[in-house]
Parts: structure tokens; sequence; C-alpha cells
């Protein structure tokens, strides 16, 4: 397809980003070659030093489950359908009491200052011009408190549960404090294999005072180990179903747990109050050899009511990635890597043009599938790829 032809909203220019509330960097632009969401990841090898970006590439071990993550939405199409009525379209989507502009949220990622200067204030700054949903990580560079001084953002909070349980109350009572609308409890990363791909590229983690929302705290006191390493040691400060409970009572915020992977545990969860799940597997940096969470996905949607919410992170990278998460039960998405690759290459203009970008793919697919809204897109939208006989084959229904 030629320039020519293409539909406006895909070349229209930046000049109403270049105008908006982003502050952006002196010479701050976005390169030549960012056609789409995905040309991030490619330029970000440009712009971070090749360590960190192995990191961020990489996942647990082997990266068995950060390929699995991506290959899983290549095994399904998006079917076209005609002669439909989209004109009164929308991207709209309700979360809970939440009604947002569209599904794309910015997921959690930690230590934002490594890819950029301005770490996640520019995030913030992006989020509110691109009319996203920020979760900011409790390993931030920046304070939730001065993130929260950013204008127009809404902001949630991701907590990981902290060896002082008094640390995790604080945590929330700080979040509730700073306007914060949703605590998001990550349960699946208690431990974490290094990666093998950062560890060659020479990687090292930043020290443990980079958590700015930690810095105020004690240490944790040291323990005597209580058998094998990990076992005994590292899993004893791993959260629980009473830290669950807990925080489903105390917080005056509504609490989604994050990392879920089984229909029993999602139905376990639920059944405590949660106000959602977010099926992940933390971005392939958990459990190195676990299912794709486009897999998971359809387990863990047909193990809960319909009008319960529930998202999914991991291998977005297109807006048709987004319409086959939604086709397969998910009501909105969370993204993370993209997110710092943009982050990287043009701060909270990237961050923000990579959320618009992916906005316009996603409304591409939703016009020629004749998809006017979020709550159409089911699974009748795809047919499931099958390249071993034909291009496509009529999917099983999830």
């Amino acid at each position: 397809m030629d320039a020519s032809s293409r539909p406006r909203s895909l070349t229209r220019s930046d000049a109403s980003l270049a105008t908006s509330a982003v502050r952006r960097e002196p010479g701050a632009t976005i390169p030549p070659g960012i056609h789409c969401a995905e040309d991030y990841e490619a330029a970000a090898a440009s712009y971070l030093d090749a360590a960190t970006y192995a990191h961020v590439a990489g996942g647990a071990a082997h990266d068995v489950t950060v390929e699995a993550n991506r290959r899983a939405f290549a095994t399904w199409a998006l079917w076209p359908r005609v002669l439909r009525d989209v004109t009164a379209g929308h991207t709209r989507v309700q979360l809970g009491a939440q009604v947002l502009a569209h599904p794309i949220l910015l997921g959690p990622v930690a230590f934002q200052r490594a890819f950029h200067p301005e770490a996640e204030l520019a995030t913030a700054r992006a989020a509110a011009v691109g009319d996203s949903v920020m979760v900011l990580s409790t390993l931030s560079s920046v304070s939730l408190e001065a993130v929260a001084q950013v204008p127009g953002a809404t902001r949630w909070f991701q907590l990981y549960v902290q060896p002082q349980r008094e640390v995790t109350a604080d945590l929330v009572a700080r979040a509730v404090a700073a306007g914060y609308r949703a605590v998001v409890v990550t349960l699946d990363a208690p431990v974490q294999a290094a990666s093998h791909r950062a560890l060659r590229a020479g990687y090292a983690a930043p020290p443990a005072s980079a958590a700015a929302n930690l810095a105020s705290y004690p240490s944790p006191a040291a323990t005597a180990p209580r058998g094998c390493g990990i076992l005994g040691d590292a899993m004893r400060h791993a959260p629980t179903w009473d830290d669950v409970r807990s925080l489903v009572r105390d917080s005056p915020l509504p609490v989604w747990t994050k990392g879920v992977a089984h229909p029993d545990d999602a139905r376990r969860l639920a059944d405590l109050g949660v106000a959602g799940l977010i099926v992940s597997n933390h971005g392939g940096r958990g459990l190195d050899g676990a299912p794709a969470t486009l897999t998971m996905l359809s387990h863990v949607r047909r193990a809960l009511p319909k009008p319960f919410p529930v998202l999914l992170d991991g291998g977005i990278r297109r807006g048709s990635d987004v319409f086959t998460a939604l086709a397969l039960g998910a009501d909105a998405v969370l993204v993370g890597r993209l997110q710092a690759y943009a982050l990287a290459v043009a701060g909270a203009l990237g961050v923000a043009h990579m959320v618009r970008l992916l906005r316009e793919e996603l409304e591409v697919c939703m016009a020629l599938t004749g998809c006017p809204d979020p709550s159409a897109i089911d699974a009748d939208a795809l047919l499931a790829r099958d390249d071993a006989t034909s291009p496509f084959t009529p999917r099983p229904r999830p």
C-alpha cells in the first residue's frame, strides 16, 4: 500500500502532540522511521546501552515465555466483515466504576530513570495526554507522591507485598492519600530467575536505593534460612491468601490482582472480593516456560462471570494484539516493554505517541471487522491460523 492510499488517521502529522501538554525535552522529537507502535522496539536499541536494552527485551532464564507471549498472537487472524455501520463507534471501556477512553493501560515498569532522565514523571504526562491509565510500580525511580503532582493522569498503584507487612499497609495509605484510583498487587514474582540474555550483555540491576517509594523504610532484618535457599528463605516473604484478604478488607481503593494464570486461582480471588484480575506472567520474567498470557486468558475468562473485569498483559506490540486480546475475553490490556522503548526514544512525547498509534491501529481493526465498540469484539471476529493445512481454519470457540 502506498502512502496516498493509507487511511488518513495513520498518516497525520504529530503536530497535535507537539503542541499538547507534554513538556518536551530540548530537541526531543519522534525520530524518522516510527510508522507504527511496534517500531519503537527496534528504535530503542539506538537510545539504550546494549545491557539495558537486553534487560528490557529479555525475561527470565532462556526467554521461553517471552517468545511464547509474542507467538500466541500470531496463532489468530482477524476476520473482516463488510457493510457494517460503525460511524457511531468508540473505544470506551468500563473497568469497575471507572470509564476509560480506550482499553490501553500503561503497565507498571520499574526504575524508569534507566530509560529517560524524567523517568515516571514523563510517563505520567504521556498518560494524561493519551487518555490512558498509568500503573505506577512500587519500584519507581520517582516517589508516588511526586508522580501524583502531574496533572490530568489517572493513576493506579502497583504494590509488591513487602517483608514488613506494616510497610505494605503504609504504601497503600500513601497511595490513597496521593489520589491513586486503585491498588494492583502483584502475586506472581516473589522470586525471579535472572535473564541469561541480560547477564551475557553485562547488565547489573539498579541498587535498592533507586526505589524511591521504599527509601524511607528500614531494610528488613536478616533472618536465618529455614531450609532450601529459595523455598525456605526467599519464599517466606511471598504474598499469601491472607495478605490479599487483608488488602481487600482494609483498602479504601479497589484491589486488583496481577499475575493470575490458573482458573482455580482466579475463582478464589474473585470470591475474596478483588475488583478485577490481570492475566500475566510478568512479561516472561517469572516462571520461564509458563504459557503465554493469551493462552491463559481464555481459561481464566471462562472461570468467571462475564461482568467480572479481566485484563491482560504480555506481548502487546500492535493494535491487532489489543483487538485479539479483547476478542478472547480481556476487557483491556497493559503495555510494558513497548512503554519502556517509547520512553527511551522520545520521553513523554514518545509514550503518548505510542499509545495513540496503538489506539489508531485498534480502531482500524474495529472498523474493518465491523465492531463499533469494544463490547462488540468477541471470538466471532477471529479465525485460528493453521499454517500446516490452510491459511485459516474456523477457530474453536474459547
